[in-house]
């Protein structure tokens, strides 16, 4: 009986390995393929996360317009980008967690999307989001990798001129708002800012390619002059409702990273600067209250920029901006109106008066952040606000009003103030260099591709945090 069960195992371990094992190194719950929408999805979630986060090691943007001041670790506040490697970071975020996801995206597409049409519609919506994050390295960087750049098989990739980029940038924005197709479906859900509607996505188009003319007016006046003029004719953002806000959740994974950064996290890292407290108190802005808590004496006030700063001792970023779903704000209506302001003071044609644009603007902006019109108006009559007196300058006038309006929203408000030089920022304590008009080029640039990264610091006049950038002239 032995030798027959000994004969039997093998023939039977036999007929077992016939049988199919491969779906042994299955993972049932990682998809084996991926559609354009979803990638398209998460490259719009990972920009906005970037964009919005409150994490040190990339976005410190809020401490460099001092809207925050640092409650221990001083670093970022005094201007070291070093210790954490935060130029690398940012590189890094914008090039994989946005641009190649959008470049998947569009790579399978055209096997992912039957109707012609509606293909056509996503690669413009696709490209507008693309030609949006291009916008931030090349303000932040100033020349970077772009024509052989998301090429996984280059590992030294050749730097292009910034400005030359930009206006290829413009070039492309114009093919992708003639692409537009109202008649025709995109993205429907997978578009978390309008939900795949091309006419919606047009106007956003439209504010955007407004705001790049008006960011290198001093550069190129006229590329500035005929693209915004262009704009404002094909139609931007008219109200509120047109705003592009990620529609953060309650549950994660996709809730507002300011939450996760801040609330999730408990930790205490920040309170309101000083800087931006005075400037709002002196003119007693009703946005106040939204932006941050009262201080422990029934107040507000804020940290010295660089001085270590108690969080007990001083106003908090507001509980409605730290909501684990309050949204991430890329570009809105009060923005626009701004950049209409200083559209019309450069003599551009854009329909009304300078004047006309700050003061709604300013309105939009309190309304936006849930004041009154009675508010609003109010603040307007201030001379201190008023148009006709707020200042010697436009640029003052605007680009202090603009900053005011553009809190939590660090990135933008450091690219108006390098335009517009106001409100004028006292140098931190312990600063380790002056103002910050540029990051410098990552540390893995210098090892890997050195060659190249050396050029472009050469084109741009060093790699060092104070060299003024292409759009930057005064």
């Amino acid at each position: 009986m032995k030798r027959i069960i000994t004969a039997i195992i093998p023939v039977l371990f036999l007929v077992a390995c016939t049988k199919d094992l491969s779906s042994v190194n299955v993972d049932p719950k990682k998809p084996t393929s991926v559609s354009s929408s979803s990638l398209f999805t998460m490259a719009q979630h990972g920009l906005v996360d970037i964009l919005t986060s409150a994490n040190v090691n990339r976005n410190v943007f809020r401490l460099i317009e001092q809207q925050w001041q640092e409650t221990t670790y001083l670093d970022e506040s005094q201007y070291d980008f070093v210790t954490r490697n935060i130029a690398d970071n940012l590189w890094n975020a914008f090039y994989r967690e946005a641009l190649n996801n959008f470049e998947a995206s569009r790579k399978i597409m055209s096997s992912d999307v039957a109707d012609e049409n509606q293909r056509k519609n996503q690669i413009a919506i696709l490209d507008i989001m693309e030609v949006y994050t291009w916008y931030y390295l090349l303000t932040t960087y100033g020349n970077i990798p772009f024509k052989e750049a998301l090429n996984i098989d280059n590992t030294f990739p050749k730097y292009d001129d910034a400005l030359s980029t930009y206006k290829e940038l413009l070039r492309r924005l114009d093919l992708d708002i003639t692409a537009l197709n109202p008649a025709a479906a995109s993205f429907g859900n997978a578009d978390a800012f309008y939900a795949g509607d091309p006419a919606k996505w047009k106007r956003f188009a439209n504010s955007l390619k407004l705001k790049m003319a008006i960011t290198i007016a001093d550069a190129d006046p006229a590329i500035a002059k005929t693209a915004a003029e262009s704009a404002v004719a094909s139609g931007v953002f008219n109200s509120n409702d047109d705003s592009a806000k990620f529609p953060y959740v309650s549950a994660t994974p996709n809730t507002n990273p300011v939450w996760i950064d801040l609330i999730q996290s408990g930790r205490q890292d920040f309170v309101a600067a000083s800087t931006i407290i005075k400037i709002m108190s002196d003119v007693k802005d009703p946005r106040l209250a939204y932006y941050f808590t009262k201080d422990n004496k029934g107040g507000y006030s804020g940290g010295s920029p660089g001085v270590n700063s108690p969080f007990s001792n001083f106003s908090h970023t507001a509980v409605k901006t730290t909501n684990s779903n309050f949204p991430g704000n890329i570009l809105d209506y009060a923005e626009v109106q701004f950049l209409m302001a200083e559209a019309a003071e450069r003599t551009f044609n854009v329909g009304n008066t300078a004047e006309f644009y700050y003061k709604n603007a300013i309105t939009t902006s309190i309304l936006d952040w849930g004041g009154s019109t009675t508010e609003a108006n109010a603040y307007l009559l201030q001379p201190e606000v008023a148009y006709a007196t707020a200042g010697a300058l436009w640029k003052q006038k605007i680009g202090i009003q603009k900053w005011i309006s553009l809190y939590n929203r660090g990135i933008d408000a450091w690219i108006s103030h390098r335009q517009l030089d106001f409100p004028v920022l006292a140098l931190p304590a312990d600063a380790r260099s002056g103002f910050p008009t540029r990051f410098t080029y990552p540390v893995n640039e210098q090892n890997v591709n050195n060659a190249n990264r050396s050029a472009a610091a050469a084109a741009i006049g060093g790699d060092v945090v104070t060299t003024k950038l292409f759009f930057d002239k005064f």
